[in-house]
C-alpha cells in the first residue's frame, strides 16, 4: 500500500523543503521527491497543507512514562508505558534509562529490554540508557548513595555480557575508571557519556581523547567552568567533536546558558527530556530513600536536589526557539538527526530520506501541537 504525504514543510535532517511530497511503502520511506515514483490508482494521501512534518523525535534519556519509573520497575510494562506516552507527544523513538541501583536490578532491567525488544522488533525502543552505578558521589545528583559504587572489572564484564546489543549508553564518572577500564566498555560497542563526574579539565579531556563521544545533560552533576579550573564544562566545550546533550526546561540550565553552549557546540548540542515521568501526572513519587516532588514544572527531592525533568521532547524543541533563540531548523535537528548522530545510528532514524522508517511528527507553525504520524 503506498501513502502520499502532500503539501508539507518538510524538515528533512538536512534541509527544509516547501510544499513537498513524501512517499511511503510498507512502513518506509520510499522518497521525498514526488518527481521520482508512479504514484499508485490505490494510493492513500494526506493533505498536511500549512503543516510541518519531521522524522520522529529521538529521546536519548528518558526514566519513566506516565505511571511507571524504569528503575523502580525495570519490567516491559514500564518499557511500554515510557514508549505509549512519548509516542503520543512526537517522541517515536527512545532509550530508557536505568539509573544508579544493586547490579541484580541493572541485569534484570536489561533481561526486559531484551525481552520487549524480541517482541515488539518494529517499536522505536532503541536498546537501554544506563546511567550509573559508577558515578562520582560528589555529582551524584538525586542519586542514591548507597548504590554508586567504582567499578570492578568483575562488574565491568558481566554487565558487558549481559548488556550486548541492549545498553545502547552508559553514563560513568571517567575518573574513577581505568584507562583499561574504559577501553573495556569502549570496545564492547557500548556508546560511553561522561556525567555525574567530579573530573578536572584534565582527566575530562583525557576521557575525551580516549574515546568517549558525549557529556550526560551538559551543566548538570558535573564540574562546572572556571576560569582557572575549566572542569568538565569546559573539557566539553573545548573538544569539538564530543556530542553535549542539554534539558531546556529553564531549571536545569538557564535559557542564557543554553545559548552560549549553542554558540559554542553547534552541530554537537541536541536535546534530551531526562523526564523523571511523561505528562505531569505523576505528582509525587518515593522509590526507597529517592522521593521527588513536582511543582511549578519540575521535580525535586526532599534534599532540595532535582530529581529529573517534567518535560517532553515537543517542550525541549518549543523552549529551543522561544526561549533559546534557535531556529525553527535546528531545533528540529537537535530533536531529530542529532541525537541519531550522537549514538552513531543516523543510518538507521532521524531522517526523511529513501529507506528510512516512516515514522515522523507533525507540528503547526506555532508549535502548540505535535502529533505522531506512524505510516
Amino acid at each position: 500500500m503506498q501513502t502520499i504525504i502532500t503539501n508539507a514543510t518538510v524538515h528533512t535532517g538536512t534541509e527544509v523543503l516547501q510544499n513537498q511530497s513524501v512517499i511511503i511503502e510498507n512502513g518506509r520511506i520510499s522518497t521525498s521527491d514526488h518527481r521520482r515514483v508512479a504514484f499508485h490508482s490505490d494510493a492513500k494521501t494526506i493533505d498536511l497543507a500549512g503543516k510541518h512534518i519531521s522524522a520522529g523525535f529521538v529521546d536519548t534519556h528518558i526514566n519513566g512514562g506516565e505511571k511507571f519509573y524504569f528503575t523502580q520497575h525495570a519490567n516491559e510494562e514500564t518499557i511500554e508505558d515510557i514508549y505509549e506516552s512519548s509516542l503520543k507527544l512526537g517522541t517515536t523513538h527512545v532509550l530508557p534509562t536505568l539509573i544508579t541501583s544493586p547490579l541484580e536490578n541493572i541485569l534484570k532491567g536489561i533481561e526486559a529490554t531484551r525481552s520487549f525488544l524480541e517482541k515488539n522488533p518494529n517499536s522505536g525502543v532503541l536498546g537501554m540508557h544506563l546511567e550509573g552505578p559508577f558515578l562520582n558521589l560528589a555529582k551524584r545528583g538525586a542519586h542514591l548513595a548507597r548504590y554508586i559504587k567504582k567499578p570492578t572489572n568483575s562488574e565491568l564484564e558481566e554487565i558487558i555480557k549481559y548488556g550486548k546489543g541492549i545498553i545502547k549508553l552508559m553514563t560513568i564518572a571517567a575518573e574513577n575508571f581505568t584507562p583499561e577500564q574504559i577501553d573495556m566498555l569502549l570496545e564492547s560497542g557500548i556508546k560511553i557519556s561522561l556525567g555525574h563526574s567530579n573530573a578536572t579539565y584534565k582527566q575530562a579531556k583525557q576521557a575525551y581523547n580516549q574515546g568517549i563521544t558525549l557529556c550526560t545533560h551538559l551543566y548538570n552533576a558535573m564540574t562546572q567552568m572556571g576560569h582557572r579550573e575549566p572542569g568538565v564544562v569546559g573539557a566539553t566545550f573545548d573538544s569539538p567533536e564530543v556530542y553535549a546533550p542539554i534539558i531546556l526546561d529553564g531549571f536545569h540550565c538557564d535559557y542564557a546558558a543554553a545559548r552560549i553552549a549553542y554558540k559554542i557546540k553547534q552541530d554537537k548540542l541536541f536535546l534530551i527530556s531526562d523526564a523523571l515521568f511523561v505528562g505531569e501526572k505523576v505528582k509525587q513519587f518515593q522509590w526507597e530513600e529517592f522521593d521527588a516532588y513536582l511543582e511549578n514544572g519540575q521535580y525535586r527531592n526532599s534534599e532540595g536536589n532535582l530529581a529529573g525533568a517534567a518535560i517532553s521532547m515537543a517542550d525541549c524543541v518549543k523552549n529551543a526557539v522561544e526561549k533559546v533563540g534557535i531556529s525553527l531548523e535546528e531545533a528540529i535537528k537537535m530533536a531529530t538527526i542529532r541525537p541519531a548522530k550522537a549514538l552513531g545510528i543516523d543510518t538507521e532514524i532521524g531522517q526523511i530520506a529513501e529507506g528510512f522508517p516512516a515514522k515522523f511528527v507533525v507540528f503547526d507553525e506555532n508549535l502548540t501541537n505535535f502529533t505522531p504520524l506512524i505510516l
